[in-house]
């Protein structure tokens, strides 16, 4: 049996979910301070995200993400999702990054 390049990339591509959730985001910097930055998410797979982002992120460098999940713990506690990821890619407006490792915390509870 032998595969086409197409189905090959088929294959590896993780399923991309199209969600639109409040970010938080800052470059992981040791050299220099650089303050968080807000943003929306476009879509999301479980190794990555794809982003909005107020100007152009160095590819290849480290950042952490906090997004506001849209699902709620035992429908009473808002989560929250941190992460570290790498850039992969980077325009003006938007950015993807690779997972390298994340969390789910607890963000408050939700009124009534």
């Amino acid at each position: 049996m032998t595969l086409n390049v197409s189905q090959l990339s088929d294959r590896r591509r993780r399923r991309r979910f199209d969600l639109e959730c409040e970010l938080r985001y800052r470059l992981l910097d040791s050299r220099r301070h650089i303050p968080q930055q807000s943003g929306k998410t476009i879509n999301m797979s479980s190794k990555g995200v794809l982003f909005e982002t107020t100007a152009q992120l160095p590819v290849g460098k480290r950042v952490e993400l906090s997004i506001s999940w849209p699902a709620t713990l035992n429908e009473k506690c808002r989560l929250k999702m941190v992460a570290v990821a790498r850039v992969i890619r980077s325009s003006e407006s938007h950015a993807a990054v690779a997972l390298q490792k994340h969390e789910f915390r607890t963000q408050g509870v939700v009124l009534n």
